[in-house]
């Protein structure tokens, strides 16, 4: 049952209308068979239309288990349960850099948008995802109901998202608000801190939705150089992982109530998001197909056991993707969310596979980093031979007011961090820059990046 002080997340009652659910409660079940016969569609139209999947088959084992020495190759795509996915081979970041135009299932007369992604590396190939405007349909509406878990009728909505090119994310959650009766006010992701302080003194929002960091410079630079005290009901937090450090920080500043979104741009945009309970992703199940696996054998996880995260969508025609291996690491959470939902609950993302090394992940920098007072980025490098991490940190404070040792006690309430130092086997140095009135660098997602640090002996 729901408590009676949380709502149930809105995403149950909007999946039970897509489900064709009506006059009983959503349940598991219903979910699961639904998921099913969509994943049977989707892998069908991959097959059929999109060169790259027509290498699809079922492995070996399940062909075996058919009835008849040689299965027919619809037999060998059609899946008789959820388990049998487990079966097909992942679809990877290298597969989209270089084969993307092959996974397109549809022609280029329909498509209406194309998101470019850059490579990690210097001169690898982009990412780029094709959408339809059905696909791009899909969005919206998620975004409507995911919204409306923070918002109501009437609010004002910052949106410190790109929005300028139509398609892109602001221009879709805006387009999602209005329907719902909310007023967007686009900003663009905050690189130029006092126009956006200036943003929420003109326009007196109800709510922000942003990137974590940039949201958190904000609030700092509102308070500590503006001189501003601003109130939120609500701000999410989305296209990164969220620290526990940056949630408290802005519940103290605006005495808001923080949201978090769980997706990327190979989902739609749109994956997931958090209840008033604050316990966990719900997912769009009516559009995601949702996997943890082993990051080394492949094998799907049972519940509670953290691994990498693999989706199918279920409802795209432009681009669908089966089995995408997306690099983070989470897990399902066993039980049922106190909202009382019977959604699944994805939790909190705990980092990348490539953003460890040295022992240390990025979220646990973050969480202790992050509560340093005036802090509002930083960038690590780390180095195995020998074992060092040199940390980059922008505060809004000059250094003479002690940033750099304020960091150093934080990295020594980082467990692996403080072993390592007391042992001997890891040096770290870092070097602290004010950041003035602009952020130093965009919203790409956090990593901590592989090189050769520079030790200070």
């Amino acid at each position: 049952m729901a408590s009676d002080t949380i709502e149930r997340t809105p995403l149950e009652s909007w999946i039970a209308l897509k489900l064709g659910v009506s006059g009983e409660r959503l349940r598991r079940e219903h979910v699961e068979r639904y998921q099913l016969e969509r994943l049977r569609r989707t892998v069908e139209w991959a097959h059929r239309h999109g060169r790259f999947y027509r290498r699809l088959r079922m492995g070996a084992k399940h062909a075996e288990s058919l009835q008849g020495s040689r299965p027919r190759e619809r037999d060998l795509l059609d899946l008789a349960s959820l388990a049998d996915l487990r079966l097909l081979p992942f679809t990877t970041a290298l597969d989209l850099r270089e084969r993307g135009p092959e996974l397109l299932c549809v022609s280029q007369d329909d498509v209406r948008r194309v998101v470019t992604l850059d490579s990690s590396g210097t001169t690898g190939t982009p990412k780029r995802l094709y959408f339809t405007a059905d696909d791009q349909e899909l969005t919206v509406d998620f975004f409507r109901v995911g919204m409306s878990t923070l918002t109501a009728p009437g609010d004002r909505v910052s949106i410190l998202l790109p929005g300028a090119v139509p398609g892109s994310v602001g221009d879709l959650l805006a387009l999602a608000l209005r329907r719902s009766g909310v007023t967007p006010i686009p900003h663009g992701f905050v690189r130029d801190l006092p126009a956006a302080v200036d943003l929420l003194r003109r326009e007196r929002p109800t709510a922000l939705v942003g990137v974590p960091v940039q949201v958190l410079a904000l609030a700092r630079y509102a308070e500590e150089v503006a001189g501003e005290s601003f109130r939120l009901k609500s701000v999410l937090l989305a296209s990164d992982h969220v620290p526990d450090s940056i949630v408290r920080e802005l519940t103290r500043a605006w005495g808001c109530q923080v949201f978090e979104h769980y997706g990327m741009t190979e989902m739609g945009l749109g994956g997931g998001v958090d209840c008033e309970a604050h316990a966990g992703y719900h997912l769009r199940e009516a559009d995601l197909y949702v996997e943890i696996v082993d990051p080394l054998t492949g094998e799907p996880l049972p519940e509670g056991v953290r691994g990498e995260v693999v989706f199918t969508t279920l409802t795209r025609r432009g681009m669908p993707l089966v089995r995408y291996r997306t690099g983070d690491l989470s897990r399902f959470l066993p039980g049922p969310c106190p909202c009382g939902t019977v959604l699944r609950r994805l939790e909190r993302v705990r980092g990348r596979l490539a953003g460890q090394t040295v022992d240390v992940t990025m979220p646990e920098l973050d969480e202790a980093l992050f509560a340093v007072p005036g802090v509002v980025d930083f960038a690590v490098v780390a180095s195995r031979d020998p074992s060092s991490l040199a940390i980059t940190m922008w505060s809004l404070r000059p250094a003479r007011h002690g940033v750099e040792g304020a960091v150093h006690e934080a990295l020594d309430q980082v467990p692996a961090i403080c072993a390592a130092r007391r042992a001997g086997t890891l040096s770290v140095t870092v070097s602290t820059a004010c950041v003035g009135e602009r952020l130093p660098r965009g919203p790409e997602k956090r990593t901590i990046a592989e090189g050769q640090a520079t030790v200070r002996k």
